[in-house]
């Protein structure tokens, strides 16, 4: 202790330009050029936050390979997973569900063109399933709502927690498929075709989109951190933006 940690830096670089920094949240560090990744000038400084995220939601589609016209379930509508639904919702014809125990994302779910569900009323016959919620629950869901042969992507962290998988239902029977999605790699349907740093310049444009603002909540400066810490780890919150304030210009994480 002290430990530096985090991986959503936002701020300008000594030449006036604005990138984003896989990088310890901070308001002023000396990083290699190849880790600042410009941001497009159409993307705002604070949606630019979302960069870390929109990239494992982007390695999560290499992962699952969608198809114009599928039917796709979303269980989970923390931010990861509604990044992923938006970008499955731009496929052609695909029917996008999120699926979440707080019905506040319903609201989030429209704006990027999806359907909503509670998990008692969640669509089965899903020949796509993204898991996310990264709860026993939740993979419980995934396994029952998959149609035959469906492909079940695995996006949760259980750290050391050991989820009850029910492979004796319907995992055999149906001839699904459980694949791990992990952003530490590049997805093998586009390993070799894309850097680590190309597919974050990706992940930066497909954030030109203002329905994402409603993924953040705040900004709050670094200085307000210790009486608003409470509000911010409530349950319910998403992506809150902290900022950081050197001299006149401001960094965000």
């Amino acid at each position: 202790f002290p430990v530096k940690y985090g991986y959503s830096a936002v701020g300008i670089r000594t030449d006036g330009r604005r990138v984003f920094v896989l990088h310890p949240h901070q308001d002023a560090f000396l990083a290699p050029a190849s880790m600042c990744i410009p941001i497009p000038d159409q993307v705002p400084s604070q949606r630019a936050v979302l960069a870390a995220n929109m990239e494992t939601a982007l390695n999560l589609l290499w992962d699952a390979l969608p198809l114009a016209g599928e039917r796709a379930l979303v269980i989970g509508g923390g931010v990861v997973g509604l990044l992923a639904a938006s970008l499955l919702a731009r496929i052609p014809a695909t029917k996008v569900t999120v699926v979440d125990i707080n019905p506040a994302r319903c609201e989030l779910a429209a704006r990027f063109g999806c359907a909503f569900a509670a998990p008692d009323a969640a669509p089965h016959e899903q020949e796509l399933v993204v898991h996310a919620s990264a709860s026993e629950a939740g993979l419980r869901l995934a396994l029952a709502c998959a149609a035959f042969e469906a492909r079940i992507i695995e996006a949760s962290w259980y750290g050391d927690a050991p989820p009850a998988t029910p492979f004796g239902e319907w995992f055999h029977s149906r001839r699904l498929r459980l694949i791990a999605t992990q952003v530490g790699a590049i997805a093998r349907p586009m390993r070799g075709r894309r850097t680590h740093t190309e597919r974050l310049g990706t992940a930066l444009e497909l954030l030109d989109n203002p329905a994402y603002d409603g993924l953040l909540e705040g900004p709050t400066r670094f200085d307000d951190l210790p009486d608003a810490m409470p509000r911010i780890l409530a349950p319910g919150g998403l992506c809150h933006v902290v900022a950081y304030q050197r001299g006149d210009r401001e960094c965000s994480a």
